[in-house]
């Protein structure tokens, strides 16, 4: 890939010059972007992919982001789009990590061989200190043939350093079988850095120049793995003479029988602090004491200064499904809370390095529904916004994972509002009823998950991942990422849901909704046994999920019927706003399948035990 294939792909403007931060999982990279760029950054799909790339103009320089990556080539899609971002490069800065140097090196020298002028950050080299670990920079920055810069990225230690050997960045030291190999390369192949790529075996570079594959990645690998080898024997030395507080936590953490306590305790902490302190009291000063009593009652007299509000477009505009009172009061109101208590947590346990250790624990458990570890981290978010959740599914490395995560979300996994009310009905039907609620959920998920994992054709990934220091969140770190993806959510949010109002809406103008009503009949009252006023918990539930079970309040139930009335609307499909981003990171077909599959499920179990209780 040329620079210029590059701008086109992702709309750069071809004169500046593009700075591409590459490395490892979990090195440090975001902090550095997020540091060099400020708040001025853009974020898009990268084509044909799900993979978000982070970039930023910085006068006359754009910074690019890249997923974390073992290796340039096309194993997984995040390889593929960071090989191609690295292509286009002009420089690369590449962040490492000093406690695992032996490791991130091999990324190193393998950009090195492709020619791309290059600085070294060397980040982490406090932790590297206290685990024994001490490296000779400058002798690593000789054999390497580039700046190697120390860095302490949460202390915001060496960037200045980093911006300033910017400048004097060059290519390193290549392999020296390489320059022999290259030969082998047919002459139209004008990029050198491809040239190494297309020797390495990689498809997609070879189709993109026209020519067949070589087959010396294993030759070209082991030369690089001993070279790698030979510099980590001469500029590290390591002292294991003390025991550390944190490698030991770090190894607590990851075993079943200390570690499950410790992820259960977390996990109850979360809860306490999305699922009761900002779904219930922080959301009901945001959306019922700000948005329906100050934000609502003023743009709705405002809009009847101009229009009848029972008049059409009165309805579209500020009628119980307005597109300036639903969608902004639900958004804002009810939405962004939750979104940023959600993104709050994460980015602390992801800095902490906690997050990967959850993925390590529950690995195995989640091979058995066709999920890796990583698959932990969309459900564990779906408690608080199933929305949210299944725009994460993008992080779980096969298009087959991201499938079953997202159906399993929108099956059985409810929101943290939705989750409040529906403990709070339980609480009123008592233990018996709560322990056969838990256990039919919990069935429904493990049965779903099993039934698509073999279904569905391939096998999950098998989980890379590393394991960070365990470290204190750093505070700003924690913040600027919280908000970034709170904005980013919001402008993906926001859309789908003046959508949805605007087809309420329309439904109810037209009478549509109550026809609706009125077909669900044989299904609420016949075949699950229940009122027929449910229908309107089920309508209202499709619109937002709390809404509708908010509605089995005012019913006259029984305690069976309560119980199939809540199964059935935890079940039942997701919310507008989640429905259509399935649809869009989904596709249209799989979407409609999904939708389609859940909805027949919901009724079918909700019949089921309605028949049995009943």
């Amino acid at each position: 890939m040329a620079c210029h294939d590059l701008d086109h792909k992702l709309n750069f403007s071809p004169d500046v010059r593009k700075i591409v931060l590459a490395g490892n999982p979990n090195v440090g990279k975001s902090v550095f972007f997020n540091a060099f760029t400020g708040m001025y950054v853009d974020v898009s799909n990268y084509p044909g992919t799900t993979l978000e790339i982070s970039h930023a103009r910085v006068g006359n320089d754009l910074i690019i982001d890249t997923p974390g990556v073992y290796g340039v080539s096309s194993f997984n899609e995040e390889e593929r789009v960071a090989r191609d971002v690295i292509l286009g490069a002009d420089i690369v800065i590449n962040v490492i990590d000093a406690v695992h140097l032996e490791r991130d090196l091999f990324l190193t020298q393998q950009i090195i061989d492709m020619g791309i002028p290059m600085v070294i950050a060397l980040n982490m080299i406090d932790e590297a200190a206290r685990q024994g670990i001490q490296i000779d920079v400058d002798k690593l920055a000789k054999l390497l043939g580039v700046p190697v810069i120390p860095t302490i990225a949460v202390k915001r230690k060496g960037f200045e350093q980093i911006k300033q050997a910017v400048a004097t960045a060059r290519p390193g030291n290549k392999l020296e079988i390489l320059e022999d190999m290259l030969s082998l390369v047919p002459k139209k192949v004008k990029n050198q850095a491809e040239a190494i790529i297309i020797l390495e075996g990689d498809p997609y570079v070879a189709a993109r120049n026209r020519v067949k594959p070589l087959n010396h990645q294993e030759e070209i690998y082991l030369a690089r793995r001993s070279r790698v080898d030979e510099i980590v024997k001469l500029v590290l030395k390591e002292n294991y003479s003390e025991a550390f507080f944190n490698i030991r936590l770090s190894r607590l953490m990851i075993q079943p029988l200390t570690g499950i306590p410790f992820l259960v305790l977390i996990l109850w902490m979360l809860y306490q602090f999305i699922g009761v302190f900002i779904a219930q009291t922080v959301v009901r000063i945001t959306e019922g004491s700000i948005m329906q009593g100050y934000y609502e009652p003023f743009i709705i007299n405002l809009v009847n200064t101009i229009i009848s509000p029972t008049s059409i477009i009165g309805t579209l505009l500020v009628g119980e499904f307005g597109i300036l009172t639903m969608p902004v009061t639900s958004v804002v109101g009810l939405l962004l809370p939750l979104v940023l208590g959600f993104y709050l947590c994460l980015s602390a346990l992801e800095d902490s390095g906690y997050l990967p250790r959850i993925a390590v624990l529950v690995d195995r458990i989640l091979m058995r529904i066709g999920l890796n570890g990583r698959g932990i981290i969309p459900i564990i978010l779906g408690f608080g916004c199933v929305t949210a959740a299944t725009i994460t599914t993008r992080l779980l490395g096969s298009s087959r994972e991201r499938l079953i995560a997202t159906f399993l979300l929108a099956l059985c996994i409810p929101c943290s509002a939705q989750l409040a009310i529906i403990t709070s009905l339980l609480m009123g039907l008592g233990a018996k009823y709560t322990i056969m609620f838990v256990a039919i959920i919990s069935s429904i998920l493990v049965l779903a998950g099993t039934a698509l994992n073999w279904l569905l054709p391939g096998k999950s990934d098998d989980l890379l991942i590393d394991l960070p220091p365990l470290r204190w969140p750093q505070p700003i770190n924690v913040l600027r990422k919280t908000s970034n993806k709170a904005v980013n959510f919001i402008k993906e949010a926001f859309p789908l849901f003046a959508g949805g109002a605007l087809l309420i809406s329309f439904l109810q103008i037209t009478g549509l909704l109550v026809t609706i009503q009125k077909l669900l009949e044989p299904i609420t009252v016949g075949w699950l046994q229940l009122p027929k006023e449910v229908a309107n918990a089920f309508i209202m539930g499709f619109i937002r999920r709390d809404l509708g079970a908010t509605g089995l309040f005012n019913l006259s139930l029984s305690p069976a019927q309560t119980l199939v009335s809540l199964l059935t609307i935890t079940i039942f499909v997701p919310c507008i706003a989640s429905t259509l981003v399935i649809f869009k990171e989904r596709s249209w077909r799989e979407g409609i399948i999904i939708w389609t599959s859940i909805l027949i499920i919901a009724f079918l179990i909700g019949g089921i035990v309605s028949h049995i209780l009943i």
